[in-house]
């Protein structure tokens, strides 16, 4: 009985680290599978904060910051020396998809987002995994490593410094 009650309190423990979600940090692969099954993967790291930034730094194949911050995207492209500035809506963001989601089996939960179901796998607590498909019909499955949540994270670093010589595309 007692190792019961401790096993079931460990296990509210965990649950409770990921739906109080208030920072996230993690390595990513980032595996995009489009409809005649070919693949194309990226790599990078993502910093997100409430209630609605992260900095999602593509490092491989090609260099890519994207910046989310209070309803409004950022895409600094190196390579093509350029930005691209979108609005987005307010509830279009990491933390609101986490805290909407349903679980559907002990690591499994589901959301919708602007029409879209986003998979959430969780092991120990932590996301280690998100699945969806965009609006192209591409499959993308994101795996997570090194992941820290609910550490500190410093709100300069979701400010976007675009280059002067960069041209800005804006939607």
């Amino acid at each position: 009985m007692r190792f019961f009650l401790l096993f079931f309190l460990s296990t509210l423990t965990l649950f409770a680290n990921f739906i109080q979600l208030h920072s996230f940090s993690a390595n990513f692969t980032q595996t995009i599978t489009d409809e005649q099954n070919k693949k194309l993967i990226y790599t990078g790291s993502l910093q997100a904060k409430e209630p609605q930034s992260a900095l999602w730094l593509y490092k491989t194949p090609i260099k890519k910051s994207i910046y989310i911050k209070d309803n409004r995207v950022i895409v600094i492209e190196p390579e093509l020396e350029q930005a691209i500035i979108k609005h987005i809506p307010a509830n279009f963001d990491f933390f609101h998809m986490i805290k909407n989601a349903k679980q559907i089996n002990k690591d499994t939960y589901i959301t919708t987002l602007e029409g879209n179901t986003y998979t959430i796998s969780v092991k120990n607590g932590l996301i280690v995994a998100l699945d969806y498909k965009d609006d192209f019909g591409n499959s993308i499955h994101i795996v997570f490593s090194h992941q820290s949540q609910n550490k500190p994270i410093n709100d300069t670093l979701f400010q976007a410094i675009i280059p002067s010589e960069y041209d800005i595309l804006q939607n």
